[in-house]
């Protein structure tokens, strides 16, 4: 078989007349690749989100004492724990580690934002905060916020995801 010369320095056989020969890769491998890469993004500021509120809480515990916020600090570390497995499960491409990450996480997630509110309304009815309570309260309000809004991106990223990794049904 004789390989043809190219002029413009392109190795041989690439000159496109191969073209109908060339496998094609999927659009759904596509999708999961790109629903990789942005998890990978989600997952890192959902890690950040919950070290401050974590670093946070242990400081705030400090002041306070650590029984009054035991739930809320393991919570924030099961939730941490939750996202390695995530992690785990979106790099191996794991669906029972994925889904696994799902409900844990989402328990968590529930569990913090049942704190928050249940903090929040007890600390507005058991006396008026002053200026200084009350800033120092919104940090880890805002915290909340970011992390429901984050999980819920994850959480659609994540269903998304395991559904272009499965394999597709066929019909009969």
């Amino acid at each position: 078989m004789q390989q043809r010369l190219s002029a413009s320095g392109r190795p041989s056989g690439t000159d496109g007349y191969d073209f109908s020969y060339r496998m094609v890769v999927d659009s759904r491998y596509q999708k999961v690749a790109r629903t990789k890469s942005i998890l990978r993004s989600f997952f890192l500021v959902q890690a950040i989100t919950l070290l401050l509120g974590l670093v946070l809480l242990i400081f705030q515990s400090a002041s306070e004492g650590l029984a009054s916020r035991v739930l809320e600090i393991s919570t924030t570390a099961c939730g941490l724990i939750s996202l390695i497995i995530g992690e785990l499960g979106r790099k191996r491409s794991r669906v029972n580690m994925l889904r696994f990450f799902m409900v844990a996480s989402s328990i968590a997630v529930s569990l913090l934002m049942f704190c928050a509110i249940g903090k929040g309304s007890g600390f507005m009815a058991a006396k008026s905060p002053s200026f200084w309570e009350t800033i120092l309260a919104l940090p880890e309000v805002a915290l909340a916020v970011v992390g429901l809004m984050f999980h819920l991106f994850i959480i659609g990223y994540t269903v998304h995801l395991i559904a272009n990794m499965s394999v597709p049904k066929r019909a009969s």
